[in-house]
């Protein structure tokens, strides 16, 4: 299992970073690989990934939300993986958006990718498009959404 650690400074709001990473329809504007994927209610998306010529698809699982602070999430099937994304203001017009992920790489290509570093600087890419689209919006987000999940066992 690898573990990826990245973080960009965006020049908008916690609240618009936030609200666009909401948007997980809207991924493949800025991450590679990313083909396609669908919400199918508040905690379940369905990935379509392609990598060096490997096609996967998989649904994931929202694990807990926090507007404006975190979301969290595990692959369901497919791929293991789970990470947690976080919006840290730096100020009212900048805020740090930090990627953490564990990531058990499945297959042989996937695993030469690891190896090769290939996933990490596939991570800082897409950070550093997330940062452009966001950005070149305006700061403002394609749609947003702000309710809360609780991590399992949780009360609210």
């Amino acid at each position: 299992m690898s573990s990826i650690t990245e973080s960009v400074d965006v020049d908008v709001s916690v609240t618009a970073a936030y609200n666009q990473w909401t948007q997980f329809e809207s991924f493949p504007n800025f991450m590679s690989g990313v083909e396609s994927i669908s919400q199918i209610d508040d905690t379940h998306t369905h990935w379509v990934v392609s990598a060096a010529g490997v096609r996967r698809e998989f649904d994931a699982t929202i694990t807990e939300q926090h507007p404006d602070e975190r979301i969290a999430w595990r692959s369901d099937d497919g791929p293991q993986h789970a990470g947690v994304v976080t919006f840290h203001r730096l100020s009212d017009a900048t805020t740090r958006v930090t990627a953490q992920m564990d990531i058990d790489p499945e297959g042989f290509v996937e695993n030469v990718a690891d190896k090769l570093g290939i996933l990490d600087r596939q991570v800082k890419g897409d950070m550093a498009r997330f940062k452009d689209f966001i950005e070149s919006r305006g700061g403002t987000a394609t749609g947003g959404w702000s309710g809360d999940v609780e991590r399992p066992g949780q009360d609210l």
